[in-house]
């Protein structure tokens, strides 16, 4: 279905969410690794990564230290020179228990003597190399999704005329990728152009929502360089602008056809951060061993976007923030529409990780806050971008009806909370709809 001229550079549904973009002036600002990480073995899509190392041993910057050797996954790096203190477990943004290798820096920050620029110019390395050397680096999914990069990358190539990177950013609050895209936009499209050349296109398409102006201009100077092969597009200020499905329709007119990828659909997307770590990888050497994190909401004193190692506690990050002028009622990994409310302030960043949210009462009390009976408004269906009949869906899942909700889409939900955000009754419909679905994968798997 093609867009009309209206619907140019955007989708049908979705909402104007109120921005919050409080740290959009803020400088990004490198935290210092604190004295103990905890470094997550489970962060990406995939099977958990194995240990390479054992307790007492001393690892450096960017030392390999655990693998996945057979099955999705990424190997993970550590962020400081230190000792292995041992093996851990900690409950991570999703309430999981993973394990994690504790490691005690030792203040030197030695580099491991592996961790080298990349041998050869990037135009003479063939694909399955650039997909080696991601895999290698423990590049994943910077935008939320973890999902292995080079995987992606692997399964796109001849299939996709379209290489998109995300930079919309369209939840509340967040600020990292805007930032990053302010201050080095070099960096991103150094990575976008190692993409491009591993899929053998002409030509990339950064997509930007347009109330990051000053991003665009930054970004469109530094593509200048590039004489037509990266393309800035500018879209339309709604959330879930920066949701794949949306992305790719409002970049191409294409829909990407239920229970199908964007490859589907002839495209491949990839966040600004995670084209920027690419970009690190080949021309630094340097694994994925950080990430920009923005810090906010009203309960910390400086609300900030930090590049932090891999395996800071939330603790020390908000520590490096001043630390808090109010008791949070909710923290938050993530925005605060797709996000997780995390447990416990011992949750170490992974990276995945875009934000790290506090907030009172005030924030943190819509939607599920004195749920009242659906009125049937269709507020939610109007606002969901997959145009779903969300109450009805809803009603049926509290029925435990689970194969009605699935034949009225349920799988089609891209967990976006569009419309839990419009609900006038403040029913957290997006929680019953990914408790619905996961019902129906445990079935699903049952049966198989």
């Amino acid at each position: 279905m093609e867009r009309t001229d209206k619907m140019k550079h955007t989708f049908r549904g979705g909402s104007h969410v109120s921005e919050y973009k409080y740290t959009a002036d803020r400088e990004i600002t490198e935290m210092p690794a604190p004295a103990v990480l905890s470094v997550m073995l489970s962060q990406h899509i995939g099977i958990p990564a194995a240990p390479l190392v054992k307790p007492g041993d001393r690892v450096l910057v960017g030392q390999m230290i655990a693998d996945v050797t057979n099955g999705l996954g990424c190997p993970v790096h550590s962020p400081v020179s230190g000792k292995v203190k041992g093996f851990g477990k900690l409950t991570n943004a999703v309430g999981a228990t993973v394990d994690c290798i504790i490691i005690e820096n030792d203040g030197l920050s030695e580099k491991d003597p592996s961790a080298l620029p990349y041998p050869k110019d990037i135009t003479e390395a063939d694909t399955e190399e650039i997909i080696a050397h991601i895999r290698k680096c423990g590049i994943s999914g910077n935008g939320g999704a973890s999902f292995p990069a080079y995987a992606k990358l692997r399964s796109a190539v001849g299939k996709v005329d379209t290489l998109i990177i995300n930079g919309a950013e369209c939840e509340p609050f967040l600020t990292a990728d805007h930032r990053l895209m302010y201050e080095l936009p070099e960096k991103i499209i150094g990575g976008a152009e190692i993409l491009r050349h591993a899929l053998g296109l002409e030509r990339s398409v950064i997509a930007i929502e347009d109330n990051k102006q000053d991003a665009i201009t930054a970004m469109s100077i530094a593509a200048g360089k590039y004489r037509g092969r990266v393309e800035i597009r500018q879209l339309m200020t709604k959330y879930p602008q920066g949701d794949e499905r949306q992305l790719v329709y409002a970049v191409t007119g294409r829909e990407i056809p239920t229970g199908k990828l964007p490859a589907d659909a002839g495209c491949v997307i990839f966040n600004v951060s995670t084209c920027a770590a690419i970009c690190d990888a080949f021309a630094l050497g340097m694994p994925m061993i950080s990430r920009i994190v923005t810090v906010s909401g009203d309960c910390i004193r400086h609300p900030s976007n930090l590049l932090a190692p891999i395996g800071s506690s939330y603790k020390d990050i908000i520590e490096f923030c001043g630390g808090l002028i109010r008791t949070p009622k909710k923290v938050i990994s993530g925005g605060p529409m797709m996000g997780f409310s995390v447990r416990s302030l011992d949750c170490s960043l992974t990276k995945g990780c875009s934000g790290i949210l506090l907030f009172s009462e005030r924030f943190a009390g819509h939607p599920g806050t004195n749920e009242s009976a659906c009125i049937h408004c269709g507020r939610c269906h109007a606002a969901c971008p997959m145009h779903l009949m969300t109450n009805y869906i809803v009603s049926d899942i509290k029925r435990d009806d689970f194969d009605a909700a699935a034949d009225l889409g349920l799988m089609s939900c891209v967990e976006c909370g569009s419309c839990a955000y419009n609900c006038p009754a403040r029913i957290p419909l997006v929680q019953y709809m990914r408790a619905g679905k996961s019902v129906i994968r445990a079935k699903t798997a049952r049966k198989q």
